[in-house]
C-alpha cells in the first residue's frame, strides 16, 4: 500500500535526507502530504515539485509570497505562519517526519502524534522539553514513535531482539550511547576557549546544521539524546552510559543480563535510521555507502572528559532535578549557541550560562504546555542576561 508521508523541516539536513530516500523509493511507494519549512521557500517549492506534494508551508509569513510564486502553476497549495505550520502537522498522514530545530518544532510534533499514525522524531527537544507530554499524547492517539537520531534508532534496533517478555526491559543491563566527541575532543582547553563558529561547525564525521554542530561540539548534543532515550527506553538514567567512539561507525548498544552486548553498526550517514523509520517494520533499499570493517581497521572507545564536556553532567542534573530542569537546559542551551553563533559568547561560555541558568531557576514545576512554553521563554531572557554580564565581565 502507499504510504503517505508529511515532512516537518523538510529543507534541513534530516528533511533533505528524507527527500532523498523518498525521491528513490519505487513509483507508488510513498505520496507526499505536506512540507514544512522555517524560511527556505525556493527549495521547499522545489522539493514540493519533485515530490508532487499537495501543500508546502512556511513558518515565516514573510516569505509566503516567494513559495506561492515559485508553486504557481503547479497546483500545490501554498500556506505560511506557525498555525499553518501546527495545521499541516495535523493533516492526516500515515508517516510523520518531525525534523524542526529546537523546542520551536514542539507545537507541530504533538498535533502530529494527536491524529494517530508513526512519528519519526528527529527533533530530540520536543522529548526533552515535554517528554511526558509527547509520551502521553501519543499513547492517547495510539501512536507509534519511532526514533530516528542515529544513536536512538540503533538502540530501537538493538531492543528488537527482547522477545515477547511480560517486562521486555527487565533483562536490559544497560544502554550505550555513543558520540564522535566532535572536532575538539583532544584540543588543549586553552585553545577550545579561541574556537570560532566556523571551527564548531565543522564536524569531522557528519554534516548537519550549525546548531547540531554546535552541540556536537559541546557534546550537549550528547546530554540532550541522554535525556530523549530516558524518555524513549523506561531504563533509569544511571543505565544509560555515553561513550565516545571518533570512528561513529558503532551507534549503540545494549547489554542484556546474560552477558550479550548487541549493537547496531553503519556507516555514517543519516540515510540509514530514516530509511528504517520510513519503512518499518519492514526495510527498504537505500543508496548509502556499505560499511567496510576491513577497510576501517579499527574502532575506538573512550570514556568522555567531563571537564571538555561539562554538558552530559548538566544534563544528568537536570534529568534528576525532574520539574521544568530539562525545559530550562534546553532552552538555556538554544540561547547560548545562538549566542556563540553570533560571536557574543566564547565557545565554553555556553555550558557555563547553561549552569548558571539552571541554578538561577531551579526545577520549578512545568506540568502543561502552556506551563512549558512560558519557562522555556524565562529560561531563554535568563540565559541572555546572564551571557550579557559574562560579555560585560
Amino acid at each position: 500500500m502507499t504510504r503517505s508521508v508529511t515532512i516537518l523541516g523538510a529543507t534541513g539536513s534530516v528533511g533533505r535526507s528524507t527527500v532523498a530516500l523518498l525521491e528513490e523509493a519505487p513509483a507508488g511507494a510513498f505520496r507526499v502530504e505536506a512540507l514544512v519549512a522555517n524560511r527556505d521557500a525556493a527549495g521547499l517549492a522545489a522539493q514540493a515539485r519533485r515530490l508532487g506534494a499537495r501543500l508546502a508551508v512556511v513558518a515565516d509569513p514573510g516569505c509566503y509570497a516567494a513559495l506561492r510564486d515559485a508553486l504557481s502553476g503547479s497546483g500545490i497549495e501554498a500556506a505560511a505562519g506557525g498555525e499553518a505550520v501546527i495545521a499541516a502537522a495535523a493533516r492526516p498522514a500515515d508517516w510523520t517526519m518531525a525534523a524542526i530545530v529546537g523546542s520551536a518544532g514542539l507545537p507541530a510534533t504533538l498535533a502530529a502524534l494527536r491524529r494517530g499514525g508513526v512519528l519519526a522524531i528527529a527533533n530530540k527537544e520536543s522529548l526533552v522539553c515535554a517528554g511526558e507530554i509527547v509520551l502521553a499524547t501519543a499513547r492517547a492517539a495510539g501512536a507509534t514513535l519511532l526514533p530516528v537520531d542515529s544513536e536512538h534508532n540503533a538502540i530501537f534496533q538493538a531492543l528488537e531482539a527482547r522477545g515477547g517478555a511480560a517486562d521486555p526491559y527487565a533483562t536490559v543491563e544497560k544502554i550505550v550511547l555513543t558520540a564522535s566527541g566532535g572536532p575538539f575532543r583532544t584540543m588543549p582547553m586553552a585553545e577550545m576557549a579561541q574556537v570560532t563558529p566556523e571551527a564548531a561547525v565543522k564536524h569531522p564525521i557528519w554534516s548537519m546544521g550549525a546548531k547540531i554542530s554546535i552541540d556536537s561540539a559541546t557534546m550537549m548534543n550528547k546530554g540532550l539524546e541522554l535525556i530523549e532515550a530516558v524518555r524513549l527506553f523506561p531504563v533509569p538514567e544511571e543505565r544509560v552510559e555515553v561513550l565516545v567512539h571518533p570512528q561513529s561507525t558503532v551507534h549503540g548498544l545494549v547489554q542484556y543480563s546474560d552477558g550479550s552486548v548487541l549493537a547496531q553498526l553503519g556507516t555514517p550517514d543519516m540515510r540509514t535510521p530514516i530509511a528504517h523509520a520510513l519503512a518499518w517494520p519492514a526495510r527498504m533499499a537505500a543508496s548509502v555507502p556499505r560499511l567496510d570493517l576491513a577497510a576501517l581497521g579499527r574502532l575506538e572507545f573512550f570514556a568522555p572528559d567531563p571537564e571538555r564536556f561539562p554538558a552530559l553532567r548538566l544534563a544528568r542534573e537536570a534529568l534528576r532535578a525532574g520539574g521544568g530542569a530539562t525545559t530550562i537546559l534546553n532552552a538555556a542551551n538554544e540561547t547560548a549557541v545562538g549566542l556563540f553563533l553570533d560571536r557574543r559568547l566564547g565557545f565554553l561560555d555556553i555550558a557555563a550560562v547553561v549552569e548558571e541558568t539552571l541554578i538561577a531557576l531551579g526545577a520549578p514545576d512545568a506540568a502543561d504546555l502552556p506551563a512549558i512554553l512560558a519557562l522555556d521563554g524565562v529560561a531563554r531572557e535568563t540565559a541572555a542576561r546572564i551571557a550579557a554580564e559574562r560579555a560585560a565581565a
